[in-house]
């Protein structure tokens, strides 16, 4: 069989996943990742709390739950290989009034479903013993849940293709591709020449809809970009959280909420909101699905402007759960970044969604967890190419 080429668009952590899992199932085949940035891990990868999930919050059999679940073992496994910070400092779910409870007996019936390991419902008490200053009626405790450096996964990951015979090209932005007709299937053209490629993978975060739909004929779901802000707690109340703390979810939403977050160097991060990107806005407006959904959820929205606007808006959420950390405790942090991807009926696209067509496979909705998901997502996008 002759040599084949494999581009991917995207050097975000599952993109150089995809590219390191090629070239251990494919050897002998010529990979290249295509980065328009200047380093890799520039957007979601990078911004993101640094946790890898146990599971808790995905619907059992879908996608999400099974590539979160293996997924964490292999980051772990991972991170154990090439000495990479891995701290499995445990999170807890705490339901704070009794109008949760329904919320939450149903998130501890997933997380079950799920087989989150070590998973275990919790009363006021044994909150206190696990985080000594939180306070809440009840809590699921995944003792397994962690923190990692991703953007150092993604370096490493990168390393490893390129170590393996592949090329990682950074601010190399991806302008046309033309299916070839001879020879190589596509013709990859970039600012900076013209790559030569078998097989196509889209990995392109922020931009996959914009990159996958002219290659998988695909026209929704489109991009709709979230920028999230945290607050860090630099003094010494940073270190009242042992671990992490986490609001019941809304099941309507995919965010998680304004919740306390350890980070692999010894700071506590408290965030994020979710606030509409203004990158792209023509794109995103210009598409029937978010108007229907802005219909939907502009209360929600509202919200998260107020806190947006004001720390002690921000925080009277936060301090439901930690009460001692307030508004003098803190100060504006880094952001976090989510493709969020919606339908042309405005409903939110809660499971990864990955499209096959001709020689082309799209990543169109890769939100959290796919950083955790990563590895395990590369497996199956790997496992069921041609």
């Amino acid at each position: 069989m002759p040599e084949q080429t494999y581009g991917v668009v995207g050097g975000g952590i599952v993109g150089l996943a995809v590219a390191r899992e090629l070239t251990r199932r494919r050897p002998g085949s010529r990979v290249v990742v295509l980065e328009k940035e200047d380093r890799v891990a520039a957007h979601q990868s990078g911004h993101n709390s640094g946790v890898v999930h146990a599971g808790i919050y995905y619907r059992p059999g879908s996608l999400k739950a099974e590539l979160c679940a293996r997924g964490r073992v292999l980051v772990r496994d991972y991170c154990a290989e090439h000495d990479l910070p891995y701290v499995e400092c445990g999170k807890l779910v705490v339901a704070v009034d009794r109008d949760e409870m329904g919320r939450f007996d149903a998130l501890e019936r997933t997380a079950t479903a799920n087989g989150v390991p070590g998973l275990r419902r919790i009363g006021p008490a044994e909150i206190r013993d696990v985080e000594p200053h939180a306070t809440g009626l009840a809590a699921l405790h995944s003792p397994h849940t962690a923190i990692t450096d991703y953007p150092a996964i993604a370096r490493q990951l990168a390393r490893d293709v390129e170590a393996a015979g592949g090329s990682v090209l950074l601010g190399t932005e991806v302008t046309a591709v033309h299916r070839s007709g001879r020879g190589s299937r596509f013709q990859v053209e970039t600012d900076h020449g013209i790559q030569h490629v078998d097989h196509l993978v889209v990995c392109a975060g922020l931009r996959a809809d914009r990159v996958g739909r002219p290659l998988d004929g695909q026209e929704g779901p489109r991009i709709v970009p979230f920028r999230g802000q945290y607050l860090a707690v630099p003094g010494p109340k940073h270190e009242l959280v042992r671990g992490m703390v986490y609001p019941v979810p809304d099941p309507r939403y995919p965010f998680l909420g304004v919740h306390f977050t350890r980070r692999v160097d010894g700071g506590l991060e408290i965030g994020p909101n979710a606030l509409l990107s203004l990158q792209g806005l023509a794109h995103t407006v210009s598409w029937p699905g978010f108007w229907r959904m802005a219909r939907s959820h502009w209360r929600t929205g509202l919200a998260e402007v107020r806190g947006a606007l004001s720390t002690t808006a921000y925080l009277r959420a936060a301090r439901r759960y930690v009460p001692e950390i307030g508004p003098e405790d803190v100060v504006r942090a880094g952001y976090g970044v989510r493709a969020q991807a919606v339908d042309r009926d405005g409903s939110l696209v809660d499971d990864f969604r990955i499209v096959r067509a001709d020689g082309v496979t799209s990543v169109r909705n890769a939100p959290s967890p796919a950083a955790t998901s990563s590895l395990a997502i590369a497996e199956h996008v790997v496992g069921s190419m041609p």
